[in-house]
C-alpha cells in the first residue's frame, strides 16, 4: 500500500503516518516542519517532502518525486491545515483569512491535482479533513469555519466528478482532536479524541470509501442537532460562546 499525507509534521497528519506505517505501507510525509517529518517517519518506509501545501508548485514537485520513487499511490490524505481565530473588524487579519482559505481550500486543490490522472489506473482515494466547525459559523472562528465548509463542498463537486473515474473522494469532519492546533483553546472540548484514535476513525472512512463522515459518532449527532436549529436558537446559543485566540499563522 502506497500512501501520501500532507500536514505530516504534526498532530493528526502524523498520527495517520503512524498509523498506516505500522500496517506496512509506503509513505510520502508533506509538511513545513522537517524535525516533525523525521519524528513521524521514525522507523517507517516513509520519504519526506519539507513543502507548504499553500505553495502550488511545490506539491507538484512532491507529488512528480513520489510517483517517480514510490509509484501511484493508493490513497492521498489532505492532513494539512491552519485554525486560527479571527475578526473581521480587525484589519490586521485580513492576510489571516487569506492564509487560512489558502492552506485549508486551495490546499486541497494543490494537494489532489497532481495525482488525479496516474489515480486512474488504481482507481484510488482522495481523502481530505474538513470539520464539524464548518456545520455553522462560529463566533471568533469565521475564517476556519468558512474554510471547512468551503473544503466540504468542493469536495462534494470533486467526488462527482471522479466518481467515473473510479477514484473514491473522502470527506472527513472531525470534532475536536488533542493536537497543539487545539490545546490553545481556553473552552471546553466536547468528545475530545486523541490523535491515534482520530486517525482510526479517518483510516476507517477510507477504507470503506464513505462519501462523509463526522467523527466521533457523538459530534455527528451534535453537528445534525447544529445543523438543523432555527437561527434565534442557534444565536441565542453560540453568540457568547468563547473563542479561539486570535494571532498569526506558525
Amino acid at each position: 500500500m502506497r500512501v501520501f499525507i500532507t500536514g505530516a509534521s504534526s498532530g493528526l497528519g502524523a498520527a495517520l503516518a503512524r498509523h498506516y506505517g505500522a500496517l506496512g505501507a509506503q509513505l510520502g510525509l508533506a509538511g513545513r516542519r522537517l524535525q516533525g517529518l523525521q519524528d513521524a517517519a521514525a522507523g517507517l518506509d516513509a520519504r519526506l517532502y519539507q513543502t507548504d501545501v499553500r505553495d502550488a508548485a511545490a506539491m507538484q514537485d512532491a507529488a512528480a518525486a513520489f510517483l517517480d520513487d514510490v509509484g501511484v499511490p493508493d490513497i492521498v490524505i489532505a492532513a494539512a491545515g491552519i485554525s486560527i481565530g479571527t475578526l473581521t473588524e480587525e484589519a490586521a487579519d485580513a492576510p489571516v483569512f487569506r492564509a487560512v482559505m489558502d492552506a485549508n481550500v486551495l490546499g486541497l486543490v494543490h494537494t489532489f491535482q497532481p495525482f488525479i490522472a496516474a489515480m486512474q489506473s488504481n482507481g484510488g482515494v482522495l481523502c481530505a479533513i474538513s470539520s464539524v466547525a464548518g456545520v455553522r459559523g462560529l463566533p471568533g472562528g469565521g475564517a476556519y469555519s468558512a474554510s471547512k465548509a468551503a473544503a466540504t463542498v468542493y469536495l462534494e463537486a470533486l467526488r462527482l466528478e471522479l466518481k467515473a473515474r473510479g477514484i473514491a473522494v473522502v470527506t472527513v469532519a472531525p470534532g475536536y482532536i488533542d493536537t497543539p492546533m487545539t490545546r490553545v483553546n481556553p473552552y471546553a472540548m466536547p468528545f475530545k479524541m486523541s490523535a491515534p484514535a482520530a486517525a482510526a476513525g479517518v483510516a476507517r472512512c477510507i477504507a470503506r470509501r464513505r462519501s462523509y463522515t463526522v467523527i466521533p459518532w457523538q459530534m455527528a449527532w451534535a453537528a445534525r442537532v447544529m445543523k438543523w436549529l432555527p437561527n434565534p436558537v442557534y444565536d441565542l446559543i453560540f453568540e457568547q460562546a468563547p473563542r479561539k485566540p486570535r494571532g498569526l499563522p506558525t
